[in-house]
Order: C-alpha cells, then structure tokens, then sequence
C-alpha cells in the first residue's frame, strides 16, 4: 500500500524546490507551511533539515563572491544563531500552539511584501548594526516557525547586492539558518530515526524539483511566477491563522 503521507512529503518539496530553483528562495517557507497542515511544527521542521541545507549549500557555493558575502554579512549570520538558540522551545510545550500563527502572520508579511515590491530603504553606515538586528529578529522567527525568510529576505534586497550575489547571500543566510535550527531541533527531540524514509524522500524530490526550476527560469516570466507565487503564499498564511484561531 503507498504510504500518503510520504507521497505529500514528495509533492510538497517537489513544490518547493522548484519554487527555489525559479526565484531563488521558498523551500522552507512553501514546505513548513504545507506540511504544517498534517503535522507538527516541530515535525515538519525536522523533515526540512536536510533538503534545506543540501540546497541551500548548492546554493551557496554556485555563486561568484562567497568570500565577499561572508565578511559583509557575518555579523547577521551570528545573530541569527544566537536569536535561533535564545528561542529554544517555542516550537514546543506551551508556546507550541502559537507557532502555527506566527507561520501565518509570517507567510502573509512575506506575500505581501513580494506583491507590493516593498523595499527597506537603504542602510548606508548603520548597515552593519541593523545587519545584526534583522538577523536576531530572524532567528527568533525561525525557533518559532522553521521559516527564515522574515525579515532578512526584505532586508538582503534593500542593501544593494546584485542578481547573482544577492542569490548567493540568499543561500548563505539560509543555510546558516538551517544548522542552527538543527541545534534547537536536536536539543528538543525532534530528530527521530523514524524519520529517516520522510527525509530521504524530501530531498529527492526537493533536488529534483529545485533542477527542473532551473531549467524553466529561463521560459517563464519571473514576473508573472513571483505573482502567482506570492498570491499562493498569501491565501496559505490567511488560512494558517486562521485554522490557529478558530
């Protein structure tokens, strides 16, 4: 008999690694979200570790200026781990049940933020300070919800990086993202040996649909795509809230 839940878990990340093979971001924003409807935050946030970290190093590492990115942004970066690790728990005990809101709150944001074509305004000298207040804000967000896109997504397009580096300091923050969530999922008992078919089934498929993404950039117009996708996320984010509240 074929097993349903790991043919969603299939379909989900075959969604979003093609969602991150187009734009570039919205593996864990798409599959947290979905499979948030099934399962645990905690969970879902478990299968997520490693098609998100093998895709996000794929990610990483195909870009120009690594090494650039790296002493621009290590400021955030640690930020980031350490606003993930002070939000140990809070996919967990008595906070569990407000994660799934936050995922929604989170999601909606990020939509409409994408539709509007909002910008931060740009940092100049207090980049760096900023830098480190976004990415703890992102950590916390991501201890909460598995979803590390608010507000350092926002926030890397408004300092000016170009196309490719911007997509590179994407995968950076990322992946810096998923290790340290890693950690907290590690500390809060997540990571099961049970999971392993889960896991192995969503990176397969996340590879996959994040190489056909790469293949059909080319024909598709990002414009239309990045509509389409952030409308999708915003009716997602509406009906997490409100399912949390109901």
């Amino acid at each position: 008999m074929v097993d349903s839940t790991l043919v969603f878990i299939a379909a989900v990340f075959a969604l979003a690694g093609l969602v991150k093979g187009v734009i570039g971001l919205g593996l864990p924003t798409i599959s947290m979200g979905l499979l948030a409807t099934v399962m645990s935050p905690i969970s879902a946030a478990a299968i997520l570790l490693l098609p998100s970290f093998v895709t996000n190093v794929w990610q990483m590492v195909a870009g120009p200026s690594l090494g650039a990115v790296i002493r621009r942004l290590w400021p955030m970066m640690l930020a980031v781990c350490l606003g993930t690790w002070a939000g140990l728990g809070l996919m967990t005990g008595a906070s569990a049940r407000f994660g799934t809101t936050l995922l929604g709150v989170s999601l909606v944001a990020y939509a409409v933020s994408g539709l509007v074509a909002l910008r931060a305004p740009a940092p100049g000298t207090s980049e760096r300070i900023l830098s480190t207040v976004i990415g703890a804000v992102t950590g916390l967000i991501t201890a909460a919800t598995g979803v590390f896109v608010i507000p350092v997504v926002p926030w890397l397009q408004a300092i000016g990086l170009e196309k490719e580096v911007l997509v590179q300091a994407l995968g950076l923050s990322f992946t810096v993202s998923t290790l340290a969530l890693a950690v907290n999922i590690g500390a809060e008992g997540g990571l099961q040996v049970a999971m392993a078919s889960d896991t192995i089934v969503a990176l397969v498929f996340a590879c996959g649909g994040m190489w056909l993404g790469q293949h059909i950039r080319l024909r598709l117009s990002p414009a239309m795509f990045r509509r389409c996708f952030f409308s999708g996320l915003l009716l997602l984010g509406l009906y997490l809230i409100a399912r949390s509240v109901a």
